[in-house]
């Protein structure tokens, strides 16, 4: 206990091996990030401005782009300073406040993704109903329960991290993850293992439901073709966006758990920026692309653009 000390400032570790190609490295997350905030906000402000796609699949896409804006701006601004600054460093409280936005992220994509499984359970197998069910007072509750519910549940994971006495200041992440700050402390609490426990487990339940939802959907419309065409034109392109987020957050998670120390610090940075880089860029861009509708409306946009 008398290594205990009051700490105002993480140090972060991830970008030492990166220092002889940072500027490259800027410039290439500088564009990337230009490229998210491009495409988002263009599938955001297209659905919003066309009356005719406020439908309850079009409104869960586009709280899935706001999602991908929400949880990248808790991490590019800061990252793209530390690139081209010698010391990577961030406030206590910076940090805890990094680690509620890049959290509730993640756990709200998994939670629209859901929801959006949902809606398609409903409008292929229970067409019928699917209006009855689906009203504008349900998706309005769907959607603030997807994003209010994450942040509510990493808050308080965060308020016991908060009380917890630390030893360290030093992160060998890119940016601030709640599991590390807890291996910071100098003594374990049980109450936080419980609580991110529970969390684990109520997340893990929207990933099985998801599962289960599309087992049943490909069980369903291979009975008849009218469904199986339905089915490839809103769900693929849905299941897509499921993959890249799985791959992606579950491979950072994964390895941070129980990768090896001696993995290079450049795949150990790869892996964790996945869920920040390609989920945010590849689901409006397959999205757009596949929705008939939303393909349509861009290209007669970028048509009446080309003739002015």
């Amino acid at each position: 206990m008398d290594n205990v000390f009051v700490i105002t400032v993480f140090t972060l570790s991830g970008l030492n091996e990166t220092m002889n190609y940072r500027i490259v490295l800027f410039f290439l997350t500088l564009l990337c990030y230009y490229v998210i905030l491009l495409v988002n906000v263009s599938l955001i402000v297209t659905i919003i401005l066309d009356e005719s796609l406020h439908e309850p699949m079009y409104i869960l896409l586009c709280t899935n782009c706001m999602n991908g804006l929400y949880g990248t701006t808790g991490f590019y601004p800061k990252f793209l300073p530390d690139l081209l600054s010698p010391a990577h460093v961030i406030s206590y409280y910076g940090c805890l406040v990094q680690v509620v936005v890049l959290y509730s992220f993640a756990c709200s994509d998994l939670s629209i993704l859901t929801v959006m499984a949902y809606d398609r359970y409903l409008a292929i197998c229970r067409p019928l109903q699917y209006h009855s069910i689906m009203t504008k007072q349900r998706l309005i509750q769907l959607v603030c329960f997807s994003c209010i519910t994450p942040v509510c549940i990493i808050s308080i994971n965060l308020l016991l991290t908060s009380r917890l006495k630390l030893c360290s200041s030093h992160i060998k992440k890119l940016f601030c993850v709640n599991w590390v700050i807890v291996k910071l402390a100098c003594f374990q609490m049980t109450v936080n293992s419980t609580l991110a426990y529970f969390t684990v487990i109520f997340y893990v339940c929207h990933a099985l439901f998801l599962i289960w939802s599309y087992m049943y959907l490909v069980k369903f419309c291979m009975r008849y073709l009218e469904n199986r065409r339905k089915f490839i034109q809103t769900c693929v392109p849905h299941l897509i966006s499921l993959i890249i987020f799985f791959v992606t957050a579950y491979f950072d998670v994964f390895h941070m758990r129980f990768g090896s120390k001696d993995t290079p610090q450049m795949f150990q940075n790869f892996a964790a920026v996945g869920f920040l880089a390609f989920p945010p860029i590849l689901n409006p861009l397959i999205y757009g692309f596949k929705l008939t509708k939303i393909r349509n409306k861009i290209q007669s946009f970028l048509h009446f653009k080309m003739k002015c």
